[in-house]
């Protein structure tokens, strides 16, 4: 059977669903043909390949290539001053009130081209790519104006055409109130529902829709109905919920079939019973919670006795996760956050492609799928998980490539 490659001498950790802890096989192989995998397995049960071309991975550890399922990749400007005034006693939530926060990075956004938008955040791209990231989620929401999410939404689809890797965007416009709608939230929900989404929609831009569902953010009901718009355009959903307080966002997401449900340290037992009954993955972004100071931990146990899905994600935002390292996002998860180290792979891979809606074309190493693959210099995956500060990708694969 002719393939394009072969990655042989090799340990694998698929993260196949039908295999125990994270698929681990001692002595595998994986065949791509056009940028898709045609086997990934035991050496041993594998088929006669013909190969174009063979490379022996001398033992070292081959994953799915790492997946950041929740980032606000594009902005202007950053919040370093921000910074200083939390060090010094200030909330986020007072900073906020006082005109920074998300408001802050709109001035930025608005006044960026879109070149200059896709040039500030390709470093920040490029630091996650080196540690064998191959599929990116990148939220709007800092433009806060239809004319300026457009214009965000483009940069983050265009970091796709100069880097090697998958671009998923998400519709993030009720993410804060423009202070042109000072006092109207309501009417700016409006403009979200009534202009934004349609247009959006109709010039293909979006994946998903989100919103951020909290005191400082929009009401449930405010919510639901960015929800209903974005249904009515034939776009999923998912949420930011919980984080600050207890809005039961959680559970308004699990209604309408979200596929993700993120955050959460505030979620209550109902919600985490209403994101199992509807498979609602749960997004956790322990950088957020890290960099916050937050002391209140997500309902861990609670959601896997329910047999919630958790992913994790570096939330990289410009003012509460300038993080750009899945490698230390896993490492959180399993310090703040008490994770095994099986869920933190997954949750950079199986999990995080199940919340972006594509655990059909990435996120484990299985026929079919996407040929995006990453190659440790490791002796076991644990290492991927313990250390901190240290990268030891060897090779990364993108689409066979």
């Amino acid at each position: 059977m002719r393939c394009d490659r072969l990655w042989a001498n090799a340990r694998l950790a698929t993260l196949a669903a039908d295999r125990p802890r994270l698929g681990e096989i001692e002595n595998g192989v994986v065949a791509a043909l056009d940028g898709r995998i045609l086997y990934a397995g035991e050496a041993a049960q594998a088929p006669q390949f013909t190969p174009d071309e063979t490379v022996d991975c001398e033992g070292r550890w081959i994953t799915p290539g790492l997946i950041d399922p929740h980032t606000h990749l594009v902005f202007g400007g950053d919040r370093a001053h921000e910074f200083e005034l939390r060090l010094a006693g200030a909330s986020y939530e007072e900073i906020a009130r006082a005109g920074g926060g998300i408001v802050s990075t709109m001035k930025a956004t608005r006044a960026a081209s879109e070149d200059d938008l896709v040039a500030s955040a390709l470093p920040r791209l490029d630091a996650l790519i080196a540690e064998g990231l191959t599929t990116i989620e990148v939220k709007s929401g800092y433009g806060l104006s239809l004319d300026h999410e457009l214009k965000s939404l483009r940069a983050a689809h265009k970091l796709g055409q100069v880097r090697p890797v998958n671009v998923r965007t998400t519709f993030l416009g009720a993410h804060a109130l423009p202070p042109e709608y000072a006092g109207d939230s309501d009417g700016y929900i409006e403009e979200v529902c009534k202009r934004m989404i349609p247009a959006i929609a109709a010039e293909g831009l979006a994946d998903a829709v989100d919103a951020f569902c909290e005191g400082i953010g929009f009401t449930a009901e405010q919510t639901r109905r960015v929800f209903e718009a974005a249904k009515a355009h034939g776009l999923p959903v998912k949420l930011h919920a919980e984080q600050l307080s207890n809005l039961h966002g959680a559970a308004l997401a699990a209604e309408y079939g979200a596929l993700s449900a993120d955050h959460l340290e505030h979620l209550d037992k109902d919600g985490v019973a209403a994101m199992a009954k509807a498979g609602v993955v749960a997004t956790l972004l322990p950088g957020a919670y890290y960099f916050v100071r937050e002391t209140k931990l997500p309902p861990i146990e609670e959601l896997r006795a329910a047999g919630v899905p958790i992913a994790l994600a570096t939330d990289c935002n410009p003012g509460t996760s300038p993080l750009t390292s899945l490698l230390l996002t896993m490492n959180m998860g399993a310090t703040l956050f008490r994770l095994t180290v099986d869920e933190c792979l997954a949750g950079v891979t199986r999990e995080a492609g199940r919340a972006l809606g594509m655990l059909d074309q990435a996120g484990s190493l299985e026929a079919g799928k996407r040929c995006d693959l990453a190659i440790w210099d490791i002796e076991r995956p644990a290492e991927l998980v313990y250390r901190m500060g240290f990268n030891p990708l060897h090779a990364r694969v993108w689409s066979g490539l």
